[in-house]
């Protein structure tokens, strides 16, 4: 006989250390200053959370489809919650407050989530209008077009990783900007 409360245990997640890893990539790639001096991203609040939110979108999709990917996704954007929970208190805000804040955050993430998933299926210049809208408020075409390839180039690399090298963080982001690499 099964136990029928087996649907209560927690499940299984990656090693903490894992996740430390793939999200400390995440972040440290949304920290490039290729993005800020090359790309036209605004070096702002606002600015470094949309590249992370990018960042982070990139990667979630990719790891959501591999074996024990669900949760690996989960505990990324739990870990994400809990770093800018972190950042909102560091910067003064108050405990009234955060919860908030972390709602609008939690729907830009899913409008900008979707807006990607959406653009991806219809091109590089629906990307680019997406990646344009979120990221550089609107003003830099070409600079989006850059950070549309960019995104394509990321996507790409992160498929061509097999699934142990994905889900241990042994792989790296390609380079924000690559010589030769014309939108």
């Amino acid at each position: 006989m099964l136990w029928p409360f087996n649907h209560f245990r927690k499940p299984r997640l990656a090693p903490r250390g894992t996740i430390e890893t793939i999200y400390g990539m995440i972040v440290t790639q949304a920290r490039e200053p290729l993005f800020y001096r090359d790309l036209g991203v605004p070096d702002t609040v606002n600015g470094r959370f949309d590249l992370l939110v990018l960042h982070l979108w990139l990667v979630l999709r990719r790891v959501r489809p591999t074996g024990g990917g669900v949760d690996l996704a989960q505990a990324l954007f739990d870990r994400f919650c809990e770093d800018l929970d972190a950042n909102l208190r560091e910067m003064g805000v108050g405990d009234l407050a955060v919860p908030k804040r972390m709602q609008a955050f939690g729907e830009a993430f899913y409008g900008r989530s979707a807006a990607y998933d959406t653009a991806l299926t219809k091109g590089r210049e629906a990307l680019a209008a997406a990646l344009g809208r979120n990221i550089l408020n609107g003003m830099d075409p070409n600079n989006a077009r850059r950070l549309a390839v960019y995104a394509e180039t990321a996507i790409d690399s992160l498929s061509h990783l097999d699934s142990t090298a994905l889900l241990n963080g042994s792989w790296r982001f390609p380079s924000p900007v690559e010589e030769g690499v014309q939108p």
